[in-house]
């Protein structure tokens, strides 16, 4: 199918790079500026375009505040792999109607160059506006152009900061920021959500008798393991070596217990393939439900985190659920919980 077309692919494409909730960023603003001041046009901006918002990562001389995708012009942009350029947007009959030319930020003219991913998916546009008619030359079409390469690099290096590269997990820095974006919802819409978070059982040992190598064929077979199983809303991430958690949302205690319990007996099963011969693994899973106990991010991992020390200290090889526990306030008022708590 042509990928301009494939308009669920290019969702999903959107999807993989999460953009869409994460608001406006430096690295793209920097750009913006430069496509103002270069062009000099009083507007400019990096917008992404979902199911039916148009969503700014940047803007200049606009607000950043997503738009309908009807009203947007970059929604045309993204329909075709050349630059899309309008001179006078009142005589253009896709946009004279437009509230944003008859009223709102007045354009009039707008350059617009749209965002490829390597698989050829269009996310959005770079677009440079201004209120009053102009045309824009092949010079700055060809400017506009490499600046839009820019900001598809730093899309692609935004992804690949957040995903690691042995499993293809989430990073410790990716993990973290689903969760705290997952806490926010779960919170403010009073939905359940769960955390787990696991440790290869005698990693060091394996390491030691059997080589790195070994140690790291293991590590990709287990997040292997953990990723087969989870659902398309869930999110899986490797925090440390032998490492991970996995976040549930709409999901209870009992309901996440069983979970990690399912993917702990997967996990005891496997028989890994390595250069020193074929091995089994366990690993020990601690679990922390979302409830008015928890407080922040850092509480619900640190509650998930005991847990798993508790699962090692019975012997291993087990889940064990956590019961939340308030934060102590020490005399200057600052909340502490047992463990550091720390997610950075």
């Amino acid at each position: 199918m042509d990928k301009l077309s494939d308009e669920e692919g290019r969702l999903a494409a959107l999807a993989r790079y999460n953009l869409t909730e994460t608001g406006e960023e430096p690295a793209f603003k920097r750009i913006t500026e430069v496509v103002r001041l270069t062009l000099g046009v009083p507007m400019a901006a990096v917008t992404i375009i979902d199911r039916n918002r148009q969503i700014f990562k940047a803007a200049e001389g606009l607000a950043a505040t997503p738009t309908p995708r009807n009203e947007a012009f970059c929604d045309h942009t993204i329909r075709a792999s050349r630059p899309m350029v309008v001179a006078d947007a009142t005589r253009d009959p896709r946009f004279a109607e437009n509230p944003n030319v008859t009223a709102g930020a007045q354009i009039r003219s707008y350059l617009g160059i749209p965002l490829h991913t390597p698989d050829g998916y269009n996310l959005g546009s770079l677009c440079a506006l201004d209120s009053h008619v102009r045309s824009f030359t092949p010079r700055e079409i060809e400017i506009m152009q490499a600046l839009a390469r820019l900001v598809a690099e730093q899309i692609e290096l935004r992804q690949i900061a957040e995903q690691d590269s042995m499993t293809g997990a989430l990073t410790r820095r990716g993990f973290i920021a689903e969760m705290e974006k997952d806490f926010a919802r779960a919170r403010r819409y009073d939905r359940p959500s769960a955390l787990l978070v696991l440790d290869i059982d005698n990693f060091k040992a394996i390491n030691d008798a059997h080589g790195h190598p070994a140690g790291d064929a293991v590590v990709i077979a287990v997040a292997r393991a953990c990723m087969q199983s989870m659902r398309a809303s869930d999110a899986f991430g490797r925090i440390g070596g032998e490492e991970f958690a996995m976040l549930l949302p709409e999901t209870d205690a009992g309901d996440a217990l069983a979970c990690a319990e399912r993917i702990r007996q997967l996990i005891a099963e496997l028989t890994v393939d390595t250069s020193a011969g074929p091995l089994s693994v366990t690993a020990s899973f601690g679990v922390a439900a979302m409830g008015p106990a928890i407080t922040g991010p850092e509480q619900w991992f640190s509650e998930a985190d005991i847990a798993l020390y508790e699962a090692k200290r019975y012997g291993r090889n087990r889940c064990i659920l956590a019961k939340p526990r308030r934060p102590a306030v020490t005399a200057d008022g600052t909340e502490t919980l047992p463990g550091d708590g720390k997610l950075h």
